[in-house]
């Protein structure tokens, strides 16, 4: 499923306009994005958490060439199934 397809199936199964349910994915991803900036994490409960992981620079090599390439630090997000989500797929 993606964004467009989440939107669809919220204006269908609320009966809301589809502009209206644009706005409330839009704002609930926006939200989500706000807060992962700011280095806090967010729980949905009963489907799980999200935080952002610091990674540490460090000196990589290019597979192909062997070249040694430097990998400057990062910040990426990462996901944690909720143990009703885990349940609910090996049910």
């Amino acid at each position: 499923m993606n964004k467009s397809e989440l939107i669809k199936h919220l204006a269908d199964e609320t009966n809301l306009p589809p502009e209206e349910a644009t706005l409330v994915v839009n704002t609930f991803v926006d939200c989500m994005k706000e807060s992962l900036l700011a280095n806090e994490r967010v729980e949905i409960r009963g489907f799980g958490s999200f935080k952002v992981k610091q990674y540490e620079g460090y000196v990589g090599r290019n597979p192909k060439t062997g070249v040694s390439v430097e990998v400057r630090p990062k910040r990426l997000p990462f996901f944690r199934a909720g143990k009703e989500l885990k349940e609910f797929l090996n049910a």
